[in-house]
């Protein structure tokens, strides 16, 4: 699922092609609700802007389109009469304006609403703070975290809550848990004030490296990943091999570094995964042909 830093980018590209031009011409199609939009065509946008994982496009009419890609959908702009790169069948919205065609594909959520109702919106107004934001309110987010719906998770599956802090997803857990030195089980209710505080310091600075934000870990590019999809691979930074587990609701698997992220006395042990097994070469094989 594209993150908060992914859709950021979007949101610049779309803006440069977007943003103070008139929408000549507009469609939609499902599955799902399929939203009116020959009520942009016409008006001026006035605006592009991410929060959390949405896109926010808005009018001058008052109207904004709101869109989530979810697992699989993605956002594309092409010149007039280019050729685009998916197929048709694939398209959700098509938005053109002079010199530009913005095309989304596969998502599942485009809807049109009133760009005041936003602040009373779900999907919108019950986002946590967002990381990207230059604004971004740590202490909400901790407080966020705490709440007792969200007290008995493990950090792992908290730390992904939009509701309580908006654009980290399974790519950012990974790497900010890894950099705060922090286990995924450990239980929120565990954890100090402290802890949060520096975890939720590790995935700002990293999602704004990500998207070339100055920040407070003095990284100047997008991050080199160090546990996201390594599970059973060397740690960089120990050499330990790292471990895997399934998490969440979801039950996607989280890799880790065992010594540095330690379990800690208290917490909930992590479950044993056949993806723990490191990949042992024979002498003349390679990973490649182990693969096939």
């Amino acid at each position: 699922m594209p993150e908060g830093d992914a859709l950021y980018r979007f949101a610049e590209k779309l803006r440069s092609a977007l943003d103070g031009k008139i929408i000549r011409a507009a469609r939609s199609h499902g599955p799902g609700p399929v939203p009116r939009v020959e009520k942009i065509v016409g008006q001026r946008c006035t605006g592009v802007r991410s929060q959390g994982k949405n896109m926010l496009i808005g009018f001058d009419n008052g109207l904004a389109l709101r869109g989530h890609l979810r697992m699989y959908g993605t956002w594309h702009v092409y010149e007039p009469g280019e050729r685009w790169t998916r197929p048709e069948r694939e398209v959700r919205l098509v938005l053109e304006v002079d010199g530009a065609v913005v095309v989304n594909f596969g998502a599942p959520v485009i809807e049109l609403v009133e760009e005041r109702s936003l602040g009373y919106h779900a999907p919108v107004s019950n986002l946590g703070p967002d990381l990207l934001d230059d604004a971004f309110d740590a202490e909400e987010a901790l407080q966020r975290l705490r709440h007792p719906t969200r007290a008995m998770l493990t950090i792992g599956d908290a730390i992904m809550d939009q509701r309580a802090v908006a654009g980290a997803g399974n790519i950012w857990k990974h790497e900010a848990l890894f950099h705060a030195g922090m286990n995924p089980w450990r239980r929120v209710s565990d954890l100090s004030d402290d802890d949060v505080r520096r975890l939720l310091g590790k995935a700002q600075g990293l999602l704004r490296a990500s998207v070339g934000k100055e920040n407070a870990l003095g990284l100047t590019r997008r991050p080199t990943m160090n546990v996201y999809m390594r599970g059973g691979q060397p740690c960089r930074r120990c050499r330990t091999t790292l471990r895997s587990a399934p998490q969440g609701v979801d039950i996607r698997h989280t890799a880790w570094c065992p010594k540095c992220q330690p379990v800690v006395e208290g917490q909930l042990e992590p479950p044993r995964s056949r993806r723990d097994r490191p990949l042992v070469v024979r002498p003349g094989e390679t990973n490649r042909q182990l693969s096939k």
